[in-house]
């Protein structure tokens, strides 16, 4: 009975460990997670203009835009017309082309948002090459170099960021089986002195794995918890957050980290618990 009064407040110690650890390891992956949303929010804010010939008639331009509307690339498409091209153009901070000339040299145009796996190189010139075949179309501008630079700039980011956390991932299970094993070392006589009274290995490890099991499973709730708080208060400072977050993944990683939690801390237990079963009792001190 004393023995187990001392263990508890390891298996407290232990919790608050590894809720530590995969607060840390989940914070890092909304981080990636957002990351890619951040990535995908930029890249589908790129826009092709499909320049039209003058004087092209509306309901052309509106049949072109069905065509594009129906192409598995493009996310929305927007009419501009000559006007509004114009009013654009001076609101942007391009002077007045009206103190300058009596006509208006802006054309209509269709902009064309693509959905991110499209925001390349290649696919642009594809894309480019297939409107370019409608005869209304005068020509196809995009932000090429811009394009290279970001795709670039997030492959290099993306790396880093995997690298950091791979070798987090790896820090988090050592950290978490240490915790674990420091936690069991507390159990080591009484485990001896079951095994010596006769009872089963599968006896033995039984009441330990499900304790390891009910550990992991609240410090993974407590670090979901803490995550959570993390992400809303982030998001009251800066609202533009919600647009980025995937719910769908957002609560695969907290389901993650729960499932790691449990894993860990059930493997660690029952390795640590045979160990102390093959020790000699003179070993144990």
């Amino acid at each position: 009975m004393s023995t187990n009064k001392k263990a508890k407040p390891s298996y407290v110690y232990a919790v608050i460990g590894i809720s530590l650890v995969l607060f840390l390891l989940g914070t890092l992956g909304w981080l990636v997670l957002n990351g890619r949303s951040l990535s995908r929010a930029f890249r589908e804010d790129i826009q092709v203009d499909v320049i039209v010939h003058d004087n092209t008639r509306p309901e052309n331009i509106q049949a072109l835009k069905n065509i594009l509307d129906k192409q598995p690339w493009v996310k929305k498409t927007e009419i501009v017309t000559k006007e509004e091209a114009a009013a654009r153009f001076v609101q942007d901070g391009g002077e007045d082309y009206k103190e300058l000339l009596d006509f208006n040299p802006l054309y209509s145009s269709i902009l064309v948002n693509l959905h991110s796996d499209y925001v390349n190189k290649d696919s642009l010139e594809k894309i480019g090459k297939f409107v370019m075949q409608s005869n209304i179309v005068r020509d196809v501008t995009y932000p090429n170099t811009v394009v290279e630079k970001m795709n670039s700039n997030f492959q290099k980011l993306g790396l880093i960021l995997g690298a950091i956390s791979l070798l987090l991932f790896g820090v988090v299970i050592i950290l978490i089986d240490n915790t674990v094993r420091l936690a069991m070392f507390s159990n080591r006589f009484l485990i001896k002195t079951m095994q010596m009274v006769g009872a089963t290995r599968w006896f033995i490890t039984r009441p330990f794995d499900r304790r390891a099991i009910i550990n992991g499973l609240l410090s993974g709730l407590i670090s979901v918890i803490g995550l959570w708080m993390v992400i809303s208060f982030a998001q009251t400072q800066l609202p533009s957050l919600k647009a980025l977050n995937d719910p769908i993944l957002l609560t695969v990683l907290m389901v993650g980290m729960v499932l790691m939690g449990i894993l860990i801390s059930v493997v660690s237990t029952h390795r640590s618990v045979v160990k102390y079963l093959k020790m000699h009792v003179d070993d144990l001190y």
